[in-house]
């Protein structure tokens, strides 16, 4: 459909920019901006909650504390820091 709209100066040179850098039209840039204001209020689909398989009996490993991070990250490259 063809129709008219008032733009300010200055957006119109930066959409002009925005679509020559893209490699594409004025009015695919124009469509797309308007396409992702319209789809801001909408509410995303509902997600699954994604469950994650475990083994063993949960829990931190006896002498692992949660507090430092520096004792986690030397378990996680392979040192003995809490252990």
């Amino acid at each position: 459909m063809r129709t008219t709209i008032r733009l300010n100066d200055d957006l119109l040179a930066q959409a002009k920019v925005a679509a020559a850098r893209s490699g594409r039209t004025l009015t695919a840039v124009v469509e797309d901006a308007l396409r992702q204001f319209l789809s801001r209020g909408k509410k995303p689909a509902a997600r699954q909650p994604t469950r994650l398989k475990t083994s063993g009996r949960g829990g931190l490993r006896p002498g692992v504390s949660l507090d430092s991070t520096s004792d986690l990250l030397d378990i996680m490259d392979g040192g003995d820091a809490a252990v």
